[in-house]
């Protein structure tokens, strides 16, 4: 139930009963008075109005978890972190001198970080909790019909739930259909072996839940076969919640001493676990061992500046002969603040809690943050077909049986209406058949087609009861759940009246046993009963070449016997394959055979059931590409990251559908045989190739078909090894391995396994490869973003040290230095121009070429040689600028009298000094400002960032408008100055500088100076950037650039490949200047 109804009268919960009590535990009830009492349907389920209804209720079905977002725990990680630290003890000696104004303007600091922190790091918090509800598993129940993908959470009693290998069951379920269904309930009962369940028994009431055969329990793993029940507890009310507390225990945090073998301890032993447990408690206070990579580096570098700053406070007493006037102990403290990032990490986490609700709108659901920074870097996507590039809505277009010739479907306006489209008939085979134009008049009635033609009724037989999918006509008209695959072959048959639920229902067919498909073995197959029969049938179905090597006989000509399968035979059937798969469609085979009866489904051995079949035929589904797949993938290539489709399709189908998408060029006549060859490779031809035969290979497969999990496995690897950074798509149980391999692992939400969404980064809401895209653009614009707030915050803070460091070069009349900015001025250019508006930079959209650009290298991270140079360029320059306004005031315009005491109080002897250093804040201030807004494109002019406006002149406006979270800061920074400057006690006493008035023409000069410098500076690096582009891409159309190295033999990439931040020799393709 949900968090608020948690454990409500959870103690007198009988175990085995419904959240309403039944008139007996469920596991004593068979399944038929189960779904009477609880009100449930066994064909359609419930209603979405009745499933609401029953959510309101019955509340979510939900653990209790604990408290979620904690306010106070925020709070005091608001207080208790080694920055904050440091301003609390730079307050304390603030007032231990007695510098009350500067241990206040301190105090306020802190209190202002802590408010804004605990304010932002709040509603993050609340962000990434209602994400990971999102995140959760999801369940297959059939709601009006229909088999919907329903997050667990919203499961209530009564739904009709649909079990598969790989799924985490979502409640408490009463099975009422099993098939080799087995579950994994170590979780609840200690078991260590999977206990397999059926239907049909009852126990008695008091029976425990490691015996309850015909229950399956809530958060137990599916490890084979597939089955359909009742839930009937949920939340609390199920098993697995009587333990929640248990579960929900945390593990201690105080490290274990080590043992001897005879359990004793050494005493040293537990000095050192005492040790260690003691730094892992410093380690996670200075945030260097807990958090994202990122997160721990940024910490790591907030520890180095703090170092720096010690040094910087040590030069300024220095210089100063470690002098005890108090003026300079407080300058030295806040010389050494001026390098303290306080709000780096907190703007961080604000920053990724924010991506990933963007995300979540471009249907992109992040399960790991680390994920977050890995987006950025990814090379190469290794993506399947099915659902992902094309629609998954699969329709059967051809089905040719041998001694009778092809059958055709014509265009249907609804995959799941059997009554639309036309059937047509041709006494031909695939490789002679010739596409036309579908049209009513060439539509055959069903029933001349099924006179006296038992070989098609045998075909029909094996492709409706090979088959799981369920297809009938309700009120609202057509509906079907199941796989795609099967539905599409289970409307073809019902377009002959010959459905699975009608052979079952009405024509004696049963079903003995099944073996659900496998990815090794590429087939299904089941048994099944008739009525009167003396022997049992085998239908199975698969993967063409699978399928013919286990087949011994097949009906070649109409009215014959069967003959013998030879070698040539099964070359015929492949040609013909190849044939239905050059036109973009997906084959699959039929066979049967006879079998002995026997009792239970464990009495049949899936070896002997699937050898010696008899070849039935084919049938050939179209699953159409997205309508954006091919955009998706032509901005993949943009974007320098190469497209690998790796499906279980035959390899012509996975090439047309390739050539569809961009993925493999379509012109391939000038493409050398060995390249064209190494570009589409069957699993079995890669599988067989050595490691380093695959590193010799000129190119990495673009299409691997028949893929196994194993080789998907090795293709990642393969990318490793080339220093490639690689994301890979799964969605089945056998696809954990290559996810978790993976630097991105991308889990399918609709169609995927909870065991696969478990091993994921990310998970795609609506299984579409452009979501990918999504995902990435996403990806790169936190980068992005982050790269930008730290560049302005360590640009800031050089500025700051270099003023105030050279700055002590000018000294007064008894030899102390004359500072050229005071200790409140230095704390509030912190406090004013830091956090706000790097939060601002923060949400910056992204830019508009973001996508043009090779992936960032995720070895350099942020702090790359770009970065560091435009830190020490824009920290000088600005430091530069403020060292000269400072200069022009004071000996310029003023008579360079720096008088003496003019660090403690105002005199008219200090007038000048007070405004040359009023006239250095404002300077310094705007700078860290305007800075700010050249940030938010790093290369772009600030007057020019959108590249295709028409807007020449005033671009720059809608620019600065369009984040109006950064507009407002630097707005009220800007303001903000003007009370500092002109009210009475605040400029002399707080501030330590006076008012200007013709000292704003040396601002507004500056200013102009600062823009002119970072300009400058960024024009030379688009001059740059351009030139190097040019170099490593040229000119011409973006397909000749993808695949120009296609177009001859190349050396091995192992050796020419880069880190991911460079254009490598395997496919990486940028087509504009990085960022310009």
């Amino acid at each position: 139930m949900g968090k608020k109804e948690a454990g409500d009268g959870n103690e007198a919960h009988v175990s085995g009963q419904a959240n309403k009590p039944l008139s007996a535990p469920a596991h004593a009830l068979s399944y038929d008075a189960v779904t009477t009492e609880i009100g449930a349907n066994k064909d359609n389920g419930l209603t979405a109005a009745e499933a609401k209804s029953r959510l309101e209720e019955y509340g979510r079905n939900e653990l209790d978890d604990g408290p979620g977002v904690q306010p106070f725990k925020i709070l005091v990680r608001q207080i208790a972190n080694a920055m904050m630290l440091v301003l609390i003890l730079a307050m304390a000696v603030s007032f231990g001198i007695a510098s009350y104004i500067e241990g206040g303007v301190i105090a306020a600091v802190i209190i202002l970080n802590i408010v804004v922190g605990f304010l932002q790091e709040f509603n993050a918090e609340k962000t990434m909790d209602s994400l990971r509800s999102l995140s959760s598993p999801t369940a297959q129940a059939v709601r009006d019909g229909k088999t919907q993908v329903v997050p667990t959470a919203e499961i209530v009693p009564g739904d009709m739930v649909e079990l598969k290998t790989g799924d985490t069951v979502p409640a408490d379920i009463r099975l009422i259909e099993a098939v080799n269904f087995e579950t994994d309930e170590a979780l609840l009962t200690g078991e260590s072996l999977p206990v397999q369940k059926e239907a049909e028994p009852t126990y008695d009431a008091d029976t425990g839940p490691g015996d309850r055969l015909n229950v399956t329990f809530s958060s137990s793993t599916i490890t084979k076969g597939r089955a359909r029940g009742i839930v009937f507890a949920t939340g609390m009310k199920t098993e697995i919640g009587s333990i929640a507390a248990a579960l929900r225990a945390s593990g201690s945090k105080v490290r274990q001493p080590k043992r001897k073998p005879d359990g004793g301890v050494k005493p040293h032993r537990y000095a050192e676990a005492w040790g260690l447990t003691a730094g892992d408690f410093i380690g996670m206070f200075l945030g260097v061992n807990i958090g994202t990579p990122l997160q721990r580096k940024l910490s790591k570098l907030a520890l180095l500046l703090f170092g720096i700053a010690v040094v910087c406070a040590i030069i300024v007493l220095a210089a100063n002969d470690f002098s005890n006037n108090k003026e300079v102990i407080i300058y030295a403290v806040a010389t050494g603040l001026s390098m303290i990032p306080a709000c780096l990490v907190v703007v961080l986490t604000i920053t990724m809690a924010a991506g990933t609700k963007r995300m979540v709108h471009r249907h992109v659901i992040v399960r790991k943050l680390d994920s977050l920074e890995a987006l950025g870097g990814v090379t190469d996507i290794c993506s399947d077909k099915t659902g992902t590039l094309t629609q998954g809505k699969m329709v059967a277009k051809r089905a040719w049986i041998p001694a009778k010739g092809l059958y055709s479907v014509g265009v249907s306006n609804n995959p799941h209406d059997p009554t639309s489209g036309t059937l047509a008939y041709d006494d031909i085979s695939p490789m002679d058949f010739k596409e036309h134009a579908d049209d009513e008049e060439d539509s055959i009635p069903h029933e001349e087609l099924m006179k006296d033609n038992p070989l098609l009724e045998r075909y029909l037989n094996v492709a409706s009861l090979a088959n799981l999918a369920h297809v009938h006509k309700s009120d609202d008209g057509w509906t079907a759940r199941g796989d795609p695959t099967e539905i599409a072959i289970q409307v073809f048959v019902s377009r002959f009246n010959w459905n699975r639920k009608r052979l079952t229902e009405e024509e004696g067919w049963a079903q003995v046993a099944e073996f659900p498909f496998d990815s090794d073995v590429k087939k299904m197959s089941v048994v099944f009963s008739r009525k009167n029969a003396d022997k049992n049938m085998v239908f199975t179905k698969g993967a063409v070449e699978r399928l013919i090597g286990s087949c011994s006989l097949i009906q070649w000509e109409d009215n014959a016997d069967p003959i013998e399968m030879t070698e040539e035979i099964r070359n015929r059937i492949l040609e013909n394959m190849e044939a239905l798969a050059a036109q973009g469609l997906r084959v699959l085979a039929f066979a049967q055979k006879e079998v002995e009866r026997q009792k239970g489904e464990t009495a049949y051995d899936r070896e002997e059931v699937e050898k010696d079949l008899t070849f039935q035929g084919l049938i050939g589904l179209y699953d159409p590409p997205r309508v954006e797949s091919a955009g998706a993938v032509k901005q993949c290539h943009h974007a320098g990251i190469s497209v690998h489709m790796l499906t279980g399709d035959h390899p012509a189908t996975a090439k047309a559908i390739a050539a569809q998408v961009g993925i493999v060029p379509a012109n391939q006549a000038t493409i050398p045989k060995d390249v064209a060859d190494a570009m589409v490779m069957t699993a079995s031809q890669f599988d067989k190739l050595s490691d380093d035969e695959i590193d010799n290979l000129p190119v990495l497969p673009l299409v691997i078909a028949r893929c196994s999990p194993n080789t998907k496995v090795r293709m990642i690897e393969a990318l490793h090894r080339r220093k490639c950074f690689a994301a890979m798509t799964g969605d089945g149980v056998n696809d954990s391995p290559s996810l978790k391999r993976a630097d991105v692992g991308i889990a399918m939400g609709e169609a995927g396994s909870d065991v696969a969404k478990d091993a994921s980064d990310i998970v795609l809401t609506d299984d579409n490869f452009a979501s990918i895209l999504n995902a990435v653009e996403e990806g790169r614009r936190m980068f992005d973003n982050i790269q930008k707030f730290v560049l302005h915050l360590l640009s800031e803070n050089i500025a700051q040290a270099c003023t105030l460091l050279i700055g002590l070069a000018f000294k007064d009349s008894s030899g102390l230095s004359v500072f050229p900015l005071a200790p409140v001025e230095i704390l509030w250019v912190i406090m004013i121009t830091s956090g706000m508006p790097d939060m601002g930079l923060g949400v910056e959209m992204a830019a508009p070429d973001i996508m043009d650009r090779p992936p960032q290298s995720l070895e350099k991270g942020v702090f790359t040689f770009e970065v560091m140079l435009d830190m020490l360029v824009y920290g000088f320059w600005m430091a530069t600028l403020c060292l000269a306004s400072f200069s022009v005031v004071l000996f310029g315009f003023g008579d360079g009298d720096l008088a003496s005491g003019c660090n403690g109080s105002y005199t008219v002897e200090c007038d000048t000094v007070f405004r040359a250093r009023a006239t250095t804040f404002v300077c310094l201030t705007w700078f860290a400002l305007f800075l700010a807004w050249e940030m938010v494109n790093m290369r772009r002019s600030f007057f020019r960032m959108q590249p295709h406006s028409k807007k020449y002149f005033t671009q720059w406006m809608y620019d600065v408008w369009r984040n109006q979270f950064l507009f407002w800061a630097v707005v009220a920074g800007f303001v903000t100055i003007f009370p500092t400057l002109y009210i009475p006690v605040i400029n002399h006493v707080v501030f330590k500088h006076q008012g200007i008035t013709w000292e704003w023409g040396v601002v507004v000069v500056e200013a102009i100076l600062f823009f002119g410098g970072v300009e400058s500076w960024k024009w030379a690096k688009r001059i740059y950037f351009r030139r190097q582009t040019k170099k490593m891409v040229g000119d011409g159309d973006l397909e000749a650039k993808v695949f120009a190295k296609f177009t001859s033999s190349s050396a091995p990439a192992t050796d020419e490949k880069a880190d991911p931040g460079s254009p490598s020799s395997d496919e990486k393709v940028v087509t504009e200047p990085e960022k310009v």
